[in-house]
């Protein structure tokens, strides 16, 4: 198989002093790399190298979202569990109902439960949490274990705090209701 030069000698495309012209300039060339030092392919194989180094650091940057992702996911399916295993009857049953209003964000939102449900929820030992669209209410202990994975899920954990009492307080004898019903 004759070469592009060969070939293009025959097509009458170059004539014979400049194909010696280019061997010459290509020789030349060569032999001052050899004095320099200098690799002719150094640049290309450099910026080869280069696009190697960015697309592998591509390549981290992908996995380390994916694996995040999929850690976000995990989470969210633990919360999911331990929500639908612990949840918390709103109502027993031939109990009567009781409206309990809270916040979540800047919307008051409305649980019909026992008022026996109402006082755990007020003492904190019932946590109210999103689950979805709807709210459902789950133990202390378990909500300690969500909080841990995200804070987000909790709407409603009260906490029994001790007040002083100042003696010389004309009210301390009236108590102040948690949860006021209008």
């Amino acid at each position: 198989m004759p070469s592009l030069q060969d070939q293009l000698l025959k097509a009458g495309l170059v004539d014979d002093k400049k194909a010696k012209q280019v061997k010459k300039e290509q020789r030349k060339q060569k032999k001052q790399a050899r004095h320099t030092g200098e690799d002719p392919h150094a640049e290309l194989r450099q910026s080869a190298q280069a696009a190697r180094e960015e697309k592998a650091e591509r390549d981290r940057a992908l996995n380390r979202e994916r694996q995040a992702a999929a850690e976000k996911k995990a989470i969210e399916a633990q919360i999911r569990q331990l929500i639908q295993t612990h949840k918390q009857a709103k109502r027993g049953s031939g109990e009567g109902e009781v409206e309990y209003n809270f916040t979540d964000g800047t919307k008051i939102k409305k649980l019909l439960v026992s008022a026996r449900v109402q006082q755990q929820i007020i003492r904190g030992q019932l946590i109210v949490v999103r689950a979805g669209e709807n709210y459902e209410l789950i133990p202390k202990v378990v909500s300690d274990k969500i909080s841990e994975r995200d804070p987000d899920y909790i709407v409603v954990a009260n906490q029994k705090t001790q007040e002083a009492v100042d003696e010389d307080d004309p009210y301390k004898d009236y108590v102040i209701p948690d949860d006021l019903m209008w």
